[in-house]
């Protein structure tokens, strides 16, 4: 299934790839840098990281927001909110909140791919008080519950 999303590029965009899949099977576009100089991010740092692009995603979708796994692995960055959800009614520029877990600065530059945007179905629910739920094998064990056997 292809959806077919407007795109706005702003003008610190300019010379810089609308986001793309990397390959055939990929779930994720790639979202760059389009800070118009270097970002220098110290251990423990975060910062909301330009794109320079809007888009609008339709009702019954949102954009998730993801973190690249090999910048992670490689140099501990991150995404403080991850995956960080872009609703269908915001039309401003996408922004990614990262975080350098690592223990070097990094630098990011322009172009530089950030994240990962993945564009996803969303179920809309209505709520129906009852006054006890359907029993299961799992109950009301918490955290760790189901590792701890």
């Amino acid at each position: 299934m292809t959806l077919t999303l407007p795109i706005v590029a702003l003008p610190h965009h300019e010379g810089l790839p609308l986001p793309s899949y990397e390959t055939e099977g990929a779930a994720g576009m790639d979202l760059r840098c389009a800070a118009e100089e270097p970002i220098l991010l110290a251990p423990m740092a975060r910062m909301a990281v330009p794109t320079g692009i809007c888009v609008a995603i339709p009702v019954g979708y949102e954009g998730q927001v993801r973190p690249r796994s090999g910048l992670a692995v490689r140099l501990g960055l991150g995404i403080i909110n991850s995956p960080g959800t872009i609703d269908a009614d915001y039309r401003g520029e996408i922004k990614v909140p990262l975080i350098n877990l690592g223990q070097e600065t990094l630098e990011l530059t322009r172009g530089m791919r950030i994240a990962q945007l993945v564009i996803a179905p969303v179920a809309r629910i209505a709520w129906q008080p009852v006054p006890t739920l359907d029993g299961s094998a799992r109950g009301a064990g918490g955290f760790g519950h189901t590792g701890t056997h």
